[in-house]
């Protein structure tokens, strides 16, 4: 086997490469953009082929290489499809099995609950936990659809279930430490270690961390595999739809899959609706979007970091008071709509058409 475990000092990141002597095939999981020629200079030094990047969730404290790798060397990208990376190309699930060449596999066990798309990795006797579980501590689940619920039990009931002697290898460390095990975590990992569910929720619930310096910028890339504006639309149009994908579903499925379950009005009725008054008006596109043009009075929540920016909007603090979402065309707002009724927010709807049908009208 070739393994190797790498570090990017600004953010305190863990990237891992995983790959196959014989086949020569190997997978990166959460590689950082900053590190692009390191990596493309690793996989030439061992002879290697590129086949998978693999996310364990959408980092709001740095922006993946993902989409970059795939760009240079045909990589495929996979993250899991509670994450809303609309471009990845494998919307991973639960259980999922990676393979390369035929000896190595790397299985999906999904650990909600830093973020609802949070998964962790197992390879051999070894497990990529991403943000999920730290040494000696596990990661904040105060924003992204965080539950510290879920955290509990995923930790507690599908990983610290594995063997003693399991590696532990986190998505960050801020002490210089490498690697721990199952026993370590479970026996001494503060956060965790004879803390019932109750005391564990009690504790994330109040630790008042600050809000993550790059989130803003990194949470909306990363949905996008790492991609910049410029460059997002070109990855939605040329998607290489010649290779084999498994579980992937397309925007346009997303996008139909979520109008199945929202309200969506044309503009004439959200015209009416705005002129009636009592209803937030929200634009989820991006701010450079907002910056060429909006409807006025539109309270400005991008797509990407929706589910962190609803806590801090005081005009959405109020759950059951109606909500008019729009986009540029009504793909993203369709998606924000259902994402905001998973979150408790009683009276969605979502402008068909979007800005581009607004001018029109």
């Amino acid at each position: 086997m070739i393994f190797k475990q790498l570090f990017d000092t600004e953010t305190w990141t863990y990237t891992y490469l995983i790959a196959d002597p014989a086949s020569k095939e190997a997978a990166f999981i959460d590689p950082v953009n900053t590190h692009i020629d390191e990596y493309v200079a690793l996989l030439e030094s061992h002879g290697l082929q590129l086949k998978y990047t693999l996310e364990t969730h959408v980092h709001a404290d740095h922006i993946t290489a993902s989409g970059l790798l795939r760009q240079r060397l045909g990589a495929q990208t996979a993250v899991s499809h509670l994450c809303g990376a609309a471009t990845a190309d494998v919307q991973i699930q639960d259980g999922d099995i990676f393979t390369l060449g035929e000896s190595e596999h790397i299985k999906v066990i999904a650990t909600p609950g830093h973020t609802r798309g949070s998964i962790s990795f197992l390879w051999r006797d070894r497990l990529f936990t991403g943000d999920s579980l730290f040494i000696g501590g596990c990661g904040r689940t105060d924003f992204q659809g965080g539950d510290p619920g879920a955290l509990y039990d995923c930790i507690t009931q599908r990983l610290f279930t594995l063997p003693d002697d399991t590696l532990v290898y986190p998505g960050h460390d801020y002490q210089q430490r490498w690697v721990s095990n199952i026993m370590q975590e479970r026996t001494t990992n503060p956060r965790l270690a004879g803390k019932s569910r109750e005391e564990f929720i009690e504790i994330m619930n109040n630790l008042n961390l600050p809000k993550p310096r790059l989130i803003d910028e990194a949470v909306p890339a990363n949905r996008y595999c790492g991609l910049d504006e410029n460059e997002r639309q070109d990855a939605v149009a040329v998607r290489d739809t010649s290779r084999p994908i498994r579980n992937e579903l397309t925007v346009q499925d997303k996008v139909a899959a979520a109008k199945q379950h929202i309200t969506e009005v044309p503009v004439a009725t959200a015209k009416h609706l705005l002129a009636e008054g009592n209803i937030v008006l929200v634009d989820t596109r991006e701010e450079s979007e907002y910056a060429a043009g909006h409807i006025d009075n539109a309270v400005l929540v991008p797509r990407g970091v929706l589910e962190f920016r609803l806590a801090t909007t005081p005009e959405l603090a109020d759950k059951s008071k109606a909500v008019l979402i729009y986009c540029r065309t009504g793909g993203r707002s369709a998606m924000a709509a259902q994402t905001m009724q998973e979150l408790g927010y009683q009276n969605v709807l979502s402008m068909a058409g979007g800005f581009e049908a607004w001018q029109q009208a």
